[in-house]
């Protein structure tokens, strides 16, 4: 087993992110976690991620605050204990258009081979 206490947590910058925090719980330098990247992102008040794409598949928990998602379908707001799943490909944004720090755990999947 590994643990990663909060306390050493190791801090990582995003490219595109803005005003945010981001904090790797597992797999990448945190563990030997090979099959998930399990992250926590602090969104201060008008910080984001521009809009992106990736070849990951990813589930994003907002566990406070709330975070608001653009995507092709429109946008959602995510609020505390909210959940959402992107598929690989697909383009989003995010913004806190709020006036507290968002909390939001990131749940990367790897990316799928073509078989």
């Amino acid at each position: 087993m590994q643990v990663t206490r909060f306390v050493d947590a190791r801090r990582y910058d995003t490219k595109g992110h803005y005003e945010m925090a981001g904090l790797m719980l597992q797999g990448g330098q945190a563990s030997k976690t090979s099959g998930v990247l399990v992250s926590l992102s602090y969104f201060l008040p008008g910080g984001g991620a521009q809009r992106s794409a990736s070849s990951t598949e990813k589930v994003y928990v907002v566990l406070e605050g709330a975070v608001t998602l653009i995507t092709d379908e429109g946008e959602t707001t995510l609020g505390a204990m909210d959940s959402c799943h992107l598929a690989p490909g697909e383009a989003r944004a995010i913004e806190n258009r709020g006036n507290t720090v968002a909390h939001m755990m990131v749940v990367v999947l790897p990316a799928q081979e073509a078989k």
